[in-house]
């Protein structure tokens, strides 16, 4: 390869990047109708998308904090997205044109990254805090496949104690209850009864939440209940 290919191919690759900027910005500043529709449209799917295959994938993974943040992300585009394109947008080119105030000058000129840098703290800080209302609860029926073991369980969720046992147990040799990765509790013996103080246990997407593992005699998991408070 000549010394005039090797300084080309990163001009070029700049000048890619450059227009592909260019482009984005063209199509984000579009202010015509059916584009202000059309992006709103996607962000408002790219959102819900987003927020419940978070809540989804949360529920299965509470521990794993990024969740929270695409969660947070997805449930705050929904509005976002179209307020943007729909108001935002369109204010700026607007004031960009005949505000005469320097200081109006000022802020519309960095309006988008205003706008953008307000919408990352809100998800910053939805995320961080997750309220009850971003959050669906996916957790009643996961589990590992119980394959051919069968039971039905039974909970009774007392002011200071929760209790469960199993009914028509087939296939177990013992069963724990686990709250925050600790196990609570167990049972070696049918109705394979555990119980455990709402005190001990953990904080789950929609309340306090526990899970009852079906084991076999090497300890593995046959199938597991997850339960909220």
């Amino acid at each position: 390869m000549t010394d005039t290919s090797r300084i080309s191919l990163p001009i070029r690759l700049d000048s890619i990047v450059r227009q592909g900027w260019r482009t984005l910005l063209s199509v984000y500043c579009s202010n015509t109708p059916i584009w202000r529709w059309l992006k709103s449209g996607a962000l408002v799917f790219l959102g819900f998308f987003l927020w419940m295959g978070g809540n989804v994938l949360h529920a299965y993974w509470p521990d794993v904090a990024i969740l929270r943040y695409v969660l947070a992300y997805g449930f705050v585009v929904i509005a976002w997205g179209p307020f943007t394109h729909l108001v935002v947008v369109p204010s700026i080119i607007r004031l960009r044109r005949t505000a005469s105030q320097p200081l109006v000058r000022r802020v519309v000129k960095h309006g988008s990254k205003i706008n953008f840098g307000t919408f990352l703290l809100v998800v910053v800080i939805l995320g961080t805090l997750l309220p009850g209302v971003m959050v669906l609860d996916f957790t009643t029926g996961l589990g590992t496949d119980g394959g051919d073991v069968t039971a039905d369980l039974v909970c009774d969720t007392g002011s200071e104690t929760v209790s469960c046992e199993l009914e028509n147990a087939e296939g177990v040799d013992h069963v724990v209850i686990i709250s925050g990765g600790e196990v609570l509790d167990r049972s070696d013996e049918p109705p394979y009864a555990v119980s455990a103080s709402r005190e001990s246990l953990s904080e789950g997407p929609s309340g306090l939440q526990f899970e009852i593992e079906l084991r076999d005699e090497n300890g593995e998991t046959l199938r597991r209940f997850i339960r909220t408070v």
